[in-house]
């Protein structure tokens, strides 16, 4: 490992500096390091131990100018060898012969494993981010690079972390987004999940405009719905990829015509199988799709999605599946008489009975209070209308929803009502 000139490294980290910044002590730390200070409950300087009487801290620009200027000195100041070696690594990527580009790209997923900042620098500074997106988005690749396809896209990703996601805008181009769209829908399991990966990384401010252009490719979010529905080990990747997308409002409508709602209300219906899910990240992906009325409507007219969603109210493992759950209720039950009766049929009342019992969190047990009420507001508004349905309003119901305003929320009573109810429904 190359020594850190002492004037270019965190005192807390000990490692090179990201992003200086200053105390009112005049010590500098590096943000991260300084915030997770910070954020365990101290309020002193690390390494005056000083009492800061202003927690502030500001941007060290002349601090960062000057390790800018030390990391194209690299050579001087650290070891030669290391750039030496990656400049070799680069050199024989840019070559023709397909065996020995898989050995280099094997030795890059080695030494980006294995921490360093030189090396992180160095990485940087010779641009091999650009290099290996170019490499595989840049040209067409057959089915007999497709080795070379998922190793480079694993260097990738381990390279992201180190290096600035601003190369990741050059597949803005029209021929490489072709190229990404194209490897989603031919590419093997592993490579859809590294792109899914890829996908998750532009929700970031720098590649903004380049989550846009995904999202408004109607193959590619059709094939990510696809994977997501798939309820394989793909599917959690497939998630966080449409999570991100959905991070802008622009991309939501698409997401809604290609069957998200439908996708995620499949695997949701399946974590109960899992063990590891991430039905929290999928229920968000709904609360914010839900802003238009289309996803509503597709929520309300599967066959599945209301009753689905009652399941996930009273989950003791996962409050904020829980919150989610109960949000987006509220939102369909207001808007929707048959999403009621169906909530209701399916015992939306005992599990908020259970969750308002639970250890569950003020936030969560508010908004079950207003779902109720909402319940019980409607059923009084109309019971004309509720017994032309399927369901009619039977006397528990009455008397259960009556008594929402004063009951004690921890009654036994109350929720044995509640049960009786959904048995009684079902049987009509």
């Amino acid at each position: 490992m190359a020594e850190i000139c002492w004037f270019v490294k965190c005192p807390i980290s000990l490692d090179l500096f990201e992003d200086p910044v200053t105390l009112c002590t005049g010590q500098t730390y590096d943000r991260s390091s300084i915030e997770k200070w910070f954020s365990a409950g101290n309020l002193t300087c690390p390494v005056t131990m000083q009492k800061l009487h202003d927690p502030s801290i500001v941007p060290n620009h002349t601090l960062r100018h000057l390790i800018d200027q030390w990391l194209q000195l690299g050579p001087q100041f650290g070891n030669s060898a290391t750039i030496d070696y990656l400049s070799s690594l680069k050199h024989t990527l840019e070559s023709p012969e397909l065996e020995n580009k898989l050995q280099a790209l094997e030795k890059i997923r080695v030494l980006s494993d294995e921490y360093c900042s030189f090396r992180k620098s160095c990485f940087h500074q010779l641009s091999f981010l650009p290099l290996l997106l170019e490499l595989v988005f840049g040209t067409h690749l057959s089915k007999c690079h497709m080795e070379f396809t998922e190793l480079a896209l694993s260097c990738i990703l381990k390279l992201l972390p180190l290096v600035s996601l601003e190369p990741l805008n050059m597949i803005k181009d029209e021929s490489k987004l072709a190229n990404f769209v194209l490897l989603f829908e031919k590419g093997t399991s592993s490579v859809k999940t590294s792109l899914c990966y890829l996908i998750d990384s532009t929700s970031a401010p720098q590649t903004e405009e380049l989550c846009h252009m995904l999202g408004h490719s109607h193959k590619l979010v059709h094939e990510i719905v696809v994977l997501v529905r798939q309820g394989c080990e793909a599917s959690k990747v497939a998630i966080k990829a449409m999570s991100a997308l959905c991070s802008l409002q622009s991309n939501r409508e698409n997401l809604v015509r290609a069957g998200a709602i439908d996708g995620v209300i499949t695997y949701i219906s399946g974590c109960e199988t899992r063990q590891k899910n991430l039905a929290p990240l999928a229920m968000g992906i709904i609360k914010k799709l839900l802003v238009l009325e289309s996803a509503k409507e597709a929520l309300v007219n599967h066959p599945n999605g209301v009753e689905t969603l009652v399941k996930m109210v009273f989950r003791v493992c996962n409050q904020e599946c829980s919150e989610s759950a109960v949000g987006v209720l509220s939102i369909v039950c207001r808007d929707f008489g048959r999403a009621r009766e169906e909530a209701i049929g399916a015992g939306v009342l005992t599990q908020l009975l259970f969750l308002l019992q639970s250890q569950c969190g003020i936030k969560t047990k508010t908004k079950a209070r207003m779902l109720l009420k909402l319940l019980r507001s409607k059923w009084i508004e109309e019971p004309k209308q509720c017994r032309m349905c399927t369901i009619r309003v039977h006397s528990s119901m009455i008397q259960c929803l009556a008594e929402i305003d004063g009951i004690d929320f921890a009654s036994s009573t109350m929720v044995r009502k509640a049960k009786n109810l959904k048995i009684s429904l079902k049987s009509k």
